[in-house]
């Protein structure tokens, strides 16, 4: 985008590419406009977005659990919520990836209390019009006699809209679908028509459909090959719209680029991203279900909570249940988790002896005693044991010889395809990263719970979120050592380096497959690459338009190039079967290899 001063459409490496939305875009191009192209300026708006999550947890737990928390502490709830965001498994994991699904969580943070904001705005508008005293109704003030619902359903709108722009369609579905819900469980569809639709679609269009237009407008259907399962014609609208949407949530997507998480992992993997939080989970479900069964022993606030909380997470599980799956589409629902959690331990931490206190306090208990003691334990025996029986590799050993790979990159279209590959010879590589999680673990599990029986409650939790941020950077330091399999950041810096010294204007640098083989090289060395049998996935679509690079090359040309004046870098997975075949055209020399990936060289 920052090259092409084209905001409008998305090109990778030279060709148009209709998959997603253009926030994610946008933040990154911004970021490197104003700090330059570096990696962590693109990085920088997702972590920014991260701690808006978290603030936004915060707040909103102060909303639903003030009253339950401890009175010297009305924001424990929210605390406690926030602390979850920020040392779970998921939320870490996922924003290592530059992919929208965490913002899909912060948007629907703040779409949910925008809407319970202007619900109780629009309930206190209806008792000032019946002369009724607000303070004699069950549901909090916020300071004003006459509040307006208006703006926070005009924040509501544009809020849906940045949701939109992240991930296209789901960013209605989800807010427009938890509304709806809402107001029927709780029989006020009524009010409805109160939330000011026509001032918040206005907001939400003037937002959403001015890139939408634009992109349909630039990108008109042209005709499109036959027998491959396209329309005669087709454009952006029929690829986004249709094709990225309808398609995929059938699981009927051209091309169909991507695995599919079964069902009953997908819902394991819910409890394993919101980790070590999840153990709270059961005692806090139960009590929101007693809540909306015992709807005349709670008070508004409790019933709000415990209905939105538990809509939010069914609403999101539910729709990815019969739909297509990806192992984290479920990251929208954590912050609701999170809040569950939140609102458990914030009871817990309360000092009066009443019945809902004592219950949280011993669910807490319990589930840490008999659940996280036990997993954490086997862990810190199992990464301890690898720490320190682990070989040391030999210097200079590549990773990758110590691994089980499956294949190349179009075996790994599940985003935690990699973990299989890993073997008893390769924990040498992560002995430190063992070693500190090990620690991590034994402070998790025991040490929080040794303080949780003797009733320091909020020191236990704050032991526990201290363990699990140990556990985090020694999954950060893993990921760094791992890094030569996932990124070809060493690979391209040697290419940069080989034309630094040694200048020459055509230089041509070749992708052995697909482009996600090797993407970074486009990022590091600023060059367009070319790729052998490459026209699939997400370039496949975009490869049609007349004006799409002729970066696709065959053996043949390959051969050619290879025998040409120009120098050839070539990444390949398959270094010793291409020397073979490439030297029967001209010289074969390696200039790096790391990951498993190599750069043969013509020169």
């Amino acid at each position: 985008m920052l090259r092409r001063h084209d905001f409008v459409t998305p090109y990778i490496n030279g060709v148009r590419f209709f998959d997603k939305p253009p926030l994610m875009y946008w933040m990154a191009a911004g970021s490197m406009h104003l700090f330059g192209v570096h990696d962590w300026a693109a990085r920088i708006p997702l972590a920014l977005a991260v701690l808006g999550l978290m603030l936004a947890a915060y707040g909103l737990g102060i909303r639903l659990f003030a009253a339950t928390s401890p009175a010297s502490s009305p924001d424990r709830g929210g605390f406690y919520a926030s602390l979850a965001m920020a040392t779970s498994i998921g939320p870490y994991l996922y924003t290592r990836f530059y992919i929208p699904d965490i913002l899909l969580a912060l948007w629907m943070t703040l779409a949910v209390h925008l809407f319970l904001i202007a619900l109780d705005r629009l309930k206190k508008q209806n008792l000032n019009s019946q002369n009724i005293d607000p303070q004699n109704v069950h549901f909090p003030k916020d300071g004003d006699t006459r509040p307006s619902a208006l703006l926070p359903c005009l924040v509501f709108a544009a809020v849906m809209a940045a949701n939109v722009l992240t991930k296209g369609i789901i960013g209605l579905v989800f807010p427009v679908g938890f509304v709806l819900l809402y107001l029927a469980l709780t029989k006020q569809l009524r009010l409805l028509f109160k939330l000011h639709l026509l001032a918040s679609n206005a907001v939400f269009l003037a937002l959403a459909a001015p890139w939408h237009i634009l992109a349909a407008l630039r990108n008109p259907a042209i005709p499109l090959p036959q027998g491959l399962g396209l329309p005669a014609t087709g454009g952006w609208t029929w690829f986004y719209l249709y094709n990225e949407h309808i398609a995929r949530f059938l699981s009927r997507r051209i091309p169909h680029d991507y695995g599919l998480t079964p069902v009953w992992l997908f819902w394991l993997y819910l409890a394993i991203w919101i980790m070590p939080w999840t153990i709270f989970l059961p005692g806090a479900i139960r009590d929101q279900i007693h809540t909306l069964r015992n709807r005349a022993h709670a008070t508004a606030r409790q019933h709000e909570a415990a209905l939105a909380l538990i809509l939010w997470a069914l609403l999101v599980l539910g729709f990815f249940t019969v739909s297509n799956r990806q192992e984290y589409y479920s990251l929208p629902a954590l912050p609701a988790l999170a809040l569950m959690a939140g609102g458990l331990l914030s009871s817990a931490d309360r000092t009066q002896t009443n019945k809902p206190t004592l219950a949280a306090s011993k669910s807490a208990l319990n589930w840490h005693l008999y659940a996280l003691v036990p997993l954490t334990t086997v862990v810190a025996i199992i990464c301890g044991y690898f720490a320190i029986t682990a070989p040391h590799p030999p210097p200079g050993t590549d990773i990758v010889s110590l691994l089980a790979i499956a294949g190349g990159p179009e075996v790994y279209n599940l985003s935690l395809s990699h973990i299989t590959d890993l073997t008893a010879a390769a924990m040498g590589f992560f002995r430190g990263p063992l070693a500190a999680t090990a620690v991590g673990m034994l402070s998790l599990g025991l040490g929080s719970y040794l303080l949780r029986r003797a009733r320091r409650t909020y020191a236990a939790n704050l032991t526990l979120a201290a363990a699990m941020a140990l556990i985090l950077l020694g999954a950060h330091e893993g990921l760094v050592r791992f890094y030569p399999i996932l990124g070809s950041k060493s690979l391209a810096l040697a290419i940069n380096e080989t034309q630094h010294t040694q200048p020459r204007p055509d230089d041509l640098i070749i992708i052995d497959g697909e482009l996600t083989s090797g993407s970074t090289l486009i990022f590091y060395t600023s060059q367009q690459v070319h790729l052998i049998n490459g026209r699939v996935n997400g370039l496949w679509y975009g490869s049609f338009w007349p004006d799409s690079p002729q970066i696709f090359e065959t053996e043949q040309s390959l051969h050619q190039l290879w025998a040409s004046p120009r120098r050839i870098f070539l990444l390949t997975y398959n270094p010793i079967a291409r020397a073979r075949d490439l030297s029967r055209y001209a010289a074969t020399n390696t200039l790096a290899t790391a990951g498993g990936k190599t750069v043969l060289t013509n020169r």
